[in-house]
């Protein structure tokens, strides 16, 4: 109550302010983007509060009717003329260099920040003002394709974001059926990796005692999830996705769970991408399960494996015969799953080509070519097993070869996994998966010899 009162009282104060303002033109006419500099600049050197919220919100608001070609021509303007003040940045660099000390550090540091930040300070102020600008992002994300020059924009928009967004600010909130109905339909709207057909699937998914869906949640987003994940407590480890989102399935008895399965997790916000906060969501989740029910012994995922297909057509150094290359090209046909005899071959091909991809094979850059792997292993997660046929959905055929894995989430392992990973870019493996690696191993050196 109390926020939504000093939410209304700021809006009031900016609807006010912004007709004192009398600027020419209309933010319902097709906008110019020198225009829309023009009061970016106002906006910069203005002193008053209430104008300058006002001024704020007109800014966001005139930038909604810009065009495609208008927004560029925005954000590269940010780009090339609000970087920071060169001269005043010279004479803090020739300072620290005459006479090191904290206060020649701290002036330097204050003038090397591009204006373009405190314009986005300034942007946040108005009314709507941090949900705005994650839409902006979203839009100087796709835009950036191709041009180069609005890296800096984007980072210094991201680390603005990143501090706004930090876990101190997010709240978690269990999502069931008695969510409000505009956030379930966001749940519908934003799941990217098993679609959720209709209400009644959606319900299947969050009301059975078997079943969770948790999200974060921001003060200044509130009816919008930033993010949430799916939950479904069974007996054991499961090694495919189709009966966990059978309808006809039987639930789990509470007592008897022993397994959570984070089985979806989905970001909402284009806008915040690259802005990780999914690792404290799975831990919190974990540690919210392990108190709610002490029996629970395993926290594992079922996750896709969106690469490893790409990878299989596209690798210059694949490790197959050319028999095996001519047994891969039956992938393409959707049909293969139904003859035992071909999937029998198929998988002794490639449940060790899946081992080779997640261990070993890597991008130029050197890292791990599949972003979910990228993602929990990350994140301090075991790869622990890989689950041949787990989804044989079109999309996990045509992603996956129908391959999914369980990472494993063990609370005590998590950091030294986590830095095993991040210094040494160690992927902390099960004996199961390293097996098939080395019966990789031992086919290499069968062909070496043939």
């Amino acid at each position: 109550m109390t926020n939504a009162f000093f939410s209304d009282l700021l809006a009031s104060i900016s609807e006010r302010g912004r007709t004192l303002l009398r600027r020419g033109g209309s933010s319902d006419a097709k906008q110019d983007a020198s225009e829309l500099i023009e009061l970016c600049e106002a906006l910069l050197s203005g002193r008053g509060e209430a104008s300058g919220t006002a001024m704020a919100r007109e800014v966001l608001d005139r930038y909604l009717h810009l065009d495609e070609a208008g927004r560029l021509s925005f954000f590269e303007t940010l780009a090339r003329n609000y970087g920071p003040d060169r001269e005043k940045l010279a004479e803090a660099i020739e300072a620290w260099r005459a006479q090191p000390s904290d206060d020649d550090a701290s002036d330097l540091h204050f003038a090397s920040e591009p204006r373009r930040q405190e314009l986005i300070r300034r942007l946040n102020r108005a009314p709507g003002g941090t949900s705005a600008l994650v839409a902006m992002r979203a839009d100087l994300l796709r835009l950036q394709d191709g041009h180069k020059d609005l890296g800096a924009l984007d980072r210094d928009v991201a680390h603005l974001l990143g501090s706004w967004f930090n876990r101190g600010f997010l709240v978690l909130r269990k999502i069931d059926w008695s969510t409000p109905a505009n956030i379930l339909e966001q749940i519908i709207r934003y799941e990217a990796v098993h679609e959720i057909r209709d209400w009644n699937d959606l319900r299947r998914r969050i009301d059975p005692a078997d079943r969770r869906c948790y999200a974060f949640f921001h003060p200044a987003l509130v009816d919008e999830p930033l993010i949430f994940v799916e939950v479904a407590l069974t007996e054991s480890i499961p090694s495919a996705i189709a009966p966990l989102l059978a309808a006809d399935r039987q639930p789990v008895p509470i007592e008897r769970a022993r397994t959570a399965v984070f089985y979806s997790i989905s970001n909402t916000q284009r806008g915040l991408g690259g802005i990780s906060f999914g690792s404290f969501l799975i831990k919190q989740v974990a540690e919210e399960l392990q108190r709610e029910l002490p029996k629970l012994e395993n926290f594992v995922t079922l996750s896709p494996v969106p690469g490893f297909m790409q990878w299989l057509k596209q690798a210059s150094d694949l490790p197959v015969t050319d028999d095996e290359r001519a047994l891969l090209a039956h992938l393409d046909n959707p049909d293969w799953t139904g003859n035992a005899e071909l999937a029998a071959q198929l998988r002794s091909v490639l449940e060790p080509l899946a081992a080779y991809y997640f261990l070993k094979a890597r991008t130029p850059k050197g890292r791990l070519i599949d972003s979910v792997a990228r993602f929990h292993l990350g994140n301090g997660a075991r790869l622990e097993r890989i689950d041949w046929l787990g989804d044989l959905s079109p999309k996990g055929l045509r992603e996956s070869a129908g391959i999914m894995v369980n990472y494993l989430y063990r609370l005590d392992e998590i950091e030294k996994n986590h830095e095993a990973y991040a210094n040494e870019g160690e992927v902390v493996a099960s004996s199961a998966v390293k097996k098939l690696l080395k019966s990789e191993g031992r086919r290499l050196l069968d062909m070496r010899l043939s």
